[in-house]
Protein backbone atom coordinates (compact mmCIF):
# COMPACT_ATOMS: atom_id res chain seq x y z
CA UNK A 1 0.00 0.00 0.00
CA UNK A 2 1.39 3.41 -0.94
CA UNK A 3 1.54 6.12 1.71
CA UNK A 4 -0.14 8.74 -0.49
CA UNK A 5 -3.29 6.58 -0.59
CA UNK A 6 -3.58 6.24 3.19
CA UNK A 7 -5.65 8.50 5.42
CA UNK A 8 -5.94 8.29 9.19
CA UNK A 9 -9.52 7.43 10.17
CA UNK A 10 -11.28 9.67 12.65
CA UNK A 11 -11.73 7.06 15.40
CA UNK A 12 -8.31 5.63 16.23
CA UNK A 13 -6.50 5.01 19.52
CA UNK A 14 -4.43 7.87 20.88
CA UNK A 15 -0.71 7.27 20.55
CA UNK A 16 0.95 6.05 23.72
CA UNK A 17 4.26 4.50 24.80
CA UNK A 18 5.21 0.88 24.36
CA UNK A 19 3.59 -2.14 22.75
CA UNK A 20 -0.14 -2.83 22.89
CA UNK A 21 -1.86 -6.19 22.45
CA UNK A 22 -4.77 -4.66 20.53
CA UNK A 23 -6.18 -1.26 19.52
CA UNK A 24 -8.42 -1.43 22.60
CA UNK A 25 -5.27 -1.15 24.72
CA UNK A 26 -3.94 1.82 22.75
CA UNK A 27 -1.43 2.14 19.93
CA UNK A 28 2.12 3.24 19.27
CA UNK A 29 3.20 4.88 16.02
CA UNK A 30 4.16 1.70 14.18
CA UNK A 31 1.19 -0.33 15.47
CA UNK A 32 -1.12 2.24 13.94
CA UNK A 33 0.95 2.11 10.74
CA UNK A 34 0.42 -1.67 10.59
CA UNK A 35 -3.32 -1.15 10.97
CA UNK A 36 -3.47 1.48 8.23
CA UNK A 37 -1.41 -0.73 5.93
CA UNK A 38 -3.84 -3.62 6.38
CA UNK A 39 -1.26 -5.82 8.12
CA UNK A 40 -1.43 -7.90 11.26
CA UNK A 41 -1.35 -5.66 14.36
CA UNK A 42 2.34 -5.22 15.16
CA UNK A 43 4.94 -2.60 16.02
CA UNK A 44 7.29 -4.34 13.53
CA UNK A 45 5.18 -4.34 10.33
CA UNK A 46 6.53 -5.27 6.92
CA UNK A 47 5.30 -2.02 5.36
CA UNK A 48 8.21 0.08 6.67
CA UNK A 49 11.99 -0.13 6.52
CA UNK A 50 13.12 -1.78 9.80
CA UNK A 51 15.44 1.05 10.84
CA UNK A 52 12.88 3.74 10.07
CA UNK A 53 10.35 1.75 12.07
CA UNK A 54 12.81 1.54 14.96
CA UNK A 55 13.35 5.30 14.81
CA UNK A 56 9.58 5.84 14.86
CA UNK A 57 9.22 3.60 17.93
CA UNK A 58 12.01 5.44 19.76
CA UNK A 59 10.55 8.84 18.91
CA UNK A 60 7.09 7.67 19.96
CA UNK A 61 8.33 6.39 23.32
CA UNK A 62 10.57 9.38 24.10
CA UNK A 63 8.06 12.10 23.23
CA UNK A 64 5.87 13.61 25.90
CA UNK A 65 2.18 12.75 25.96
CA UNK A 66 1.37 16.13 24.41
CA UNK A 67 4.16 15.96 21.86
CA UNK A 68 3.34 12.41 20.79
CA UNK A 69 -0.10 13.10 19.35
CA UNK A 70 1.11 15.33 16.45
CA UNK A 71 3.24 12.37 15.30
CA UNK A 72 0.05 10.72 14.03
CA UNK A 73 0.09 12.97 10.97
CA UNK A 74 3.40 11.36 9.94
CA UNK A 75 2.15 7.77 10.08
CA UNK A 76 0.86 7.48 6.50
CA UNK A 77 4.27 8.62 5.26
CA UNK A 78 6.10 5.54 6.54
CA UNK A 79 3.85 3.04 4.77
CA UNK A 80 5.46 1.52 1.71
CA UNK A 81 8.98 2.75 2.48
CA UNK A 82 10.93 -0.49 2.13
CA UNK A 83 14.33 -1.16 0.60
CA UNK A 84 17.35 -3.43 0.95
CA UNK A 85 19.68 -0.60 -0.08
CA UNK A 86 22.29 0.02 2.62
CA UNK A 87 22.23 3.71 1.69
CA UNK A 88 18.91 3.93 3.54
CA UNK A 89 20.39 2.58 6.78
CA UNK A 90 23.37 4.92 6.48
CA UNK A 91 21.19 7.94 5.77
CA UNK A 92 18.97 7.23 8.79
CA UNK A 93 21.91 6.70 11.13
CA UNK A 94 23.66 9.86 9.95
CA UNK A 95 20.46 11.87 10.08
CA UNK A 96 19.94 10.86 13.70
CA UNK A 97 23.58 11.32 14.77
CA UNK A 98 24.06 14.64 13.00
CA UNK A 99 20.79 15.97 14.40
CA UNK A 100 21.65 15.07 17.98
CA UNK A 101 25.36 15.89 17.89
CA UNK A 102 25.26 19.70 18.38
CA UNK A 103 22.43 19.77 20.94
CA UNK A 104 23.16 17.00 23.44
CA UNK A 105 25.44 16.95 26.48
CA UNK A 106 29.21 16.84 26.04
CA UNK A 107 29.69 13.21 27.05
CA UNK A 108 26.98 12.11 24.63
CA UNK A 109 28.57 14.14 21.86
CA UNK A 110 31.64 11.93 22.00
CA UNK A 111 29.64 8.77 21.32
CA UNK A 112 27.67 10.46 18.54
CA UNK A 113 30.83 11.82 16.94
CA UNK A 114 32.14 8.26 16.74
CA UNK A 115 28.84 7.25 15.14
CA UNK A 116 29.17 10.02 12.55
CA UNK A 117 32.69 8.88 11.65
CA UNK A 118 31.52 5.27 11.46
CA UNK A 119 28.60 6.07 9.17
CA UNK A 120 30.77 8.09 6.83
CA UNK A 121 33.39 5.34 6.64
CA UNK A 122 30.75 2.78 5.71
CA UNK A 123 29.28 5.14 3.14
CA UNK A 124 32.71 5.93 1.73
CA UNK A 125 33.51 2.26 1.42
CA UNK A 126 30.13 1.53 -0.18
CA UNK A 127 30.55 4.25 -2.80
CA UNK A 128 34.30 3.96 -3.36
CA UNK A 129 35.39 7.25 -1.79
CA UNK A 130 38.90 7.83 -0.38
CA UNK A 131 39.50 6.78 3.22
CA UNK A 132 39.35 10.34 4.60
CA UNK A 133 36.11 11.24 2.78
CA UNK A 134 33.02 12.38 4.67
CA UNK A 135 29.77 14.15 3.85
CA UNK A 136 29.81 17.92 3.99
CA UNK A 137 27.05 18.03 6.61
CA UNK A 138 28.94 15.58 8.79
CA UNK A 139 32.07 17.71 8.50
CA UNK A 140 30.06 20.76 9.54
CA UNK A 141 28.53 19.01 12.55
CA UNK A 142 31.89 17.66 13.71
CA UNK A 143 33.47 21.08 13.29
CA UNK A 144 30.81 22.51 15.60
CA UNK A 145 31.94 20.17 18.42
CA UNK A 146 35.75 20.08 18.03
CA UNK A 147 36.50 18.48 21.41
CA UNK A 148 34.12 15.58 20.70
CA UNK A 149 35.44 15.28 17.16
CA UNK A 150 39.05 14.99 18.33
CA UNK A 151 38.03 12.43 20.96
CA UNK A 152 36.18 10.42 18.31
CA UNK A 153 39.18 10.37 15.98
CA UNK A 154 41.35 9.04 18.79
CA UNK A 155 38.89 6.40 19.96
CA UNK A 156 37.25 5.15 16.77
CA UNK A 157 38.47 2.52 14.37
CA UNK A 158 40.25 3.69 11.22
CA UNK A 159 37.87 1.59 9.14
CA UNK A 160 34.14 1.13 9.41
CA UNK A 161 32.38 -2.10 10.39
CA UNK A 162 31.29 -4.60 7.78
CA UNK A 163 28.13 -3.78 5.90
CA UNK A 164 26.28 -6.52 7.74
CA UNK A 165 27.51 -5.38 11.15
CA UNK A 166 26.57 -1.79 10.39
CA UNK A 167 23.03 -2.73 9.38
CA UNK A 168 22.46 -5.17 12.26
CA UNK A 169 24.23 -3.36 15.10
CA UNK A 170 25.85 0.03 14.49
CA UNK A 171 22.98 1.75 12.70
CA UNK A 172 20.22 0.66 15.14
CA UNK A 173 22.44 1.58 18.10
CA UNK A 174 23.12 5.01 16.61
CA UNK A 175 19.45 5.75 16.02
CA UNK A 176 18.45 4.59 19.50
CA UNK A 177 21.24 6.52 21.24
CA UNK A 178 20.58 9.71 19.28
CA UNK A 179 16.89 9.76 20.17
CA UNK A 180 17.51 8.95 23.83
CA UNK A 181 20.22 11.60 23.99
CA UNK A 182 17.95 14.29 22.56
CA UNK A 183 15.21 13.37 25.03
CA UNK A 184 17.67 13.42 27.96
CA UNK A 185 19.56 16.58 27.02
CA UNK A 186 17.04 19.03 25.55
CA UNK A 187 14.55 20.77 27.89
CA UNK A 188 11.76 20.56 25.30
CA UNK A 189 12.67 17.67 22.98
CA UNK A 190 9.32 17.18 21.21
CA UNK A 191 9.98 19.55 18.26
CA UNK A 192 13.39 17.99 17.67
CA UNK A 193 12.03 14.45 17.78
CA UNK A 194 9.09 15.26 15.54
CA UNK A 195 11.28 16.99 12.96
CA UNK A 196 13.90 14.23 13.11
CA UNK A 197 11.26 11.64 12.26
CA UNK A 198 9.71 13.82 9.55
CA UNK A 199 13.09 14.44 7.93
CA UNK A 200 14.00 10.75 8.15
CA UNK A 201 10.76 9.78 6.41
CA UNK A 202 11.61 12.20 3.62
CA UNK A 203 15.14 10.76 3.37
CA UNK A 204 13.66 7.30 2.93
CA UNK A 205 11.11 8.54 0.41
CA UNK A 206 13.89 10.03 -1.72
CA UNK A 207 16.15 6.98 -1.45
CA UNK A 208 13.44 4.40 -2.12
CA UNK A 209 11.87 6.33 -5.00
CA UNK A 210 12.20 5.13 -8.60
CA UNK A 211 14.43 8.04 -9.61
CA UNK A 212 17.00 7.82 -6.82
CA UNK A 213 20.37 9.29 -7.77
CA UNK A 214 23.10 6.73 -7.17
CA UNK A 215 25.52 9.44 -6.05
CA UNK A 216 25.56 10.05 -2.26
CA UNK A 217 24.21 13.58 -2.45
CA UNK A 218 21.63 13.35 0.35
CA UNK A 219 21.84 16.48 2.51
CA UNK A 220 21.76 15.22 6.10
CA UNK A 221 20.69 18.52 7.63
CA UNK A 222 19.39 19.43 11.05
CA UNK A 223 15.59 19.30 11.28
CA UNK A 224 13.70 22.42 10.33
CA UNK A 225 11.95 24.41 13.02
CA UNK A 226 14.30 23.47 15.89
CA UNK A 227 16.92 25.81 17.24
CA UNK A 228 20.43 24.48 17.83
CA UNK A 229 21.27 27.06 20.47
Amino acid sequence: MKSDSVLIPELVPMLSRGKHRSPRKGACFMELASYLAGERWSDHPDCTHPLLAALARHVNDNSTDAGRQPLADLIPGVIGLVSDDLHVDIALALRAANTALPIVSAERQQVLAVAVLCGNRVLGDLDGHPAAWSQQRSREMLAAVPHAARWAVRHSMSTGPSKRAFRRHAAPSTVRYAVYSIAASVPEPDPYLHDLLAASIEDCRVLTGPARNTEPTLDVTAPQGASSS
